[in-house]
C-alpha cells in the first residue's frame, strides 16, 4: 500500500534484510556451493556493457552478500569493495571472500548506510562504481543517492547501474497488461509479505519493508545533476525473474512476454562517466 514515509523505514528494512541473510545464504536461489566452485553471478549484458575491469578498482554499493562484488574480482578487478547496511550480509560476504582466497586488499566489505559511503569506504574514489539489480527501490531520495555515488567516481571513471524498470511496478500482477499504479508516485510502498524471493515459504518474523518507485527520468537527471555524463541508457524487454506469470523463460535464462504480446521495458541500465583523466586517484589509506 502507498503511505507517507515511516520514520522507522531504515530500521524496518535493515531488520528485514538481516533476517533474510542466512535464508539466502542457504538457498538454492543463491547456490553458494556452485558459486564457490566458480559459477559467475553477473549477467551477460553487464559484462558487455561494463567491459574489461582488469586492473581497475570497483566499488559495489548495496552489495548484499557479495556475489556480484566477488564476481568482478574474478573477472580481474584489482580491488573490489562491497558496501551494505546489513552487518550479517557483510559478514557473509567476507566469509565468501575468504573461501575464494581473496584477502581484504583484493576484496573488502564495509557495513554502512549507502548515504554514508563516502566516509565508510577505504578510498576516496574508484574507477567503477557499480550498483546491481534491486537496489534503488530501497532508497527514498534518488538525488541524495546520486550525489553520494557520483562523488566516489574517479576522474575518467564511470558509474554503472542495472535495474528493474519502474514501469513494471505500475502494472497488474496477474497479467502485466493493465496500468493500475501511478508511475510518478513519490509515496512509500509499505509491504508486510512474509518469506523472501529466494524462498517464498521460509518462515520469517521481520516482514515489514518500505520501498519507493523512481522513474527512469529521475535517475538519469539525478546522475547528470551530480556531475556525471550519461553515456547510455539501455532498456530491455527481458527480466531476470518471472515478474508476471505470463512471462516465458527463454534460452538465455531471461523472462519475456510471449511473442504475440507487445513488448515493454522490463529492465534498464545506465553508464555515466566522470570527466577527467584517469590515474590521479587519491586514497585515504
Amino acid at each position: 500500500m502507498d503511505a507517507p514515509t515511516p520514520a522507522d523505514w531504515r530500521d524496518a528494512n535493515r531488520a528485514m534484510w538481516d533476517e533474510r541473510v542466512p535464508i539466502h545464504a542457504g538457498s538454492d536461489f543463491y547456490d553458494l556451493d556452485s558459486f564457490r566452485a566458480g559459477k559467475d553471478s553477473l549477467r551477460a549484458f553487464e559484462l558487455t556493457e561494463v567491459g574489461d575491469v582488469t586492473g581497475r578498482s570497483l566499488l559495489h554499493l548495496q552489495c548484499h552478500i557479495g556475489l556480484d562484488t566477488l564476481s568482478w574480482a574474478r573477472h580481474g578487478a584489482a580491488q573490489v569493495v562491497g558496501l551494505d547496511f546489513s552487518e550479517p550480509a557483510v559478514e557473509t560476504a567476507r566469509s565468501l571472500a575468504q573461501d575464494l582466497g581473496f584477502g581484504p586488499d583484493r576484496a573488502a566489505f564495509v557495513a554502512a548506510d549507502v548515504h554514508d559511503a563516502a566516509e565508510a569506504v577505504p578510498d576516496s574514489s574508484y574507477d567503477i562504481v557499480y550498483t546491481g539489480v534491486g537496489a534503488l527501490n530501497w532508497l527514498p531520495d534518488i538525488d541524495r543517492w546520486a550525489e553520494t555515488a557520483a562523488s566516489l567516481v574517479a576522474p575518467g571513471g564511470f558509474l554503472y547501474l542495472a535495474e528493474f524498470h519502474p514501469f513494471t511496478d505500475c502494472l497488474d500482477d496477474a497479467t502485466g497488461s493493465k496500468i493500475v499504479h501511478d508511475y510518478f508516485s513519490r509515496e512509500a510502498w509499505v509491504d508486510e509479505t512474509p518469506g523472501t524471493y529466494a524462498d517464498f515459504d521460509a518462515p520469517t518474523v521481520h516482514n515489514r519493508s518500505v520501498e519507493w518507485q523512481h522513474p527512469v527520468g529521475s535517475v538519469v537527471s539525478a546522475l547528470a545533476a551530480a556531475g556525471l555524463r550519461i553515456e547510455f541508457l539501455h532498456e530491455r524487454d527481458a527480466s531476470l525473474f518471472p515478474r508476471f506469470p505470463v512471462l516465458e523463460r527463454q534460452s538465455d535464462g531471461c523472462y519475456r512476454f510471449p511473442t504475440e504480446r507487445p513488448r515493454i521495458p522490463l529492465m534498464y541500465s545506465i553508464k555515466a562517466t566522470r570527466p577527467g583523466q584517469p590515474g590521479g586517484r587519491p586514497g585515504r589509506g
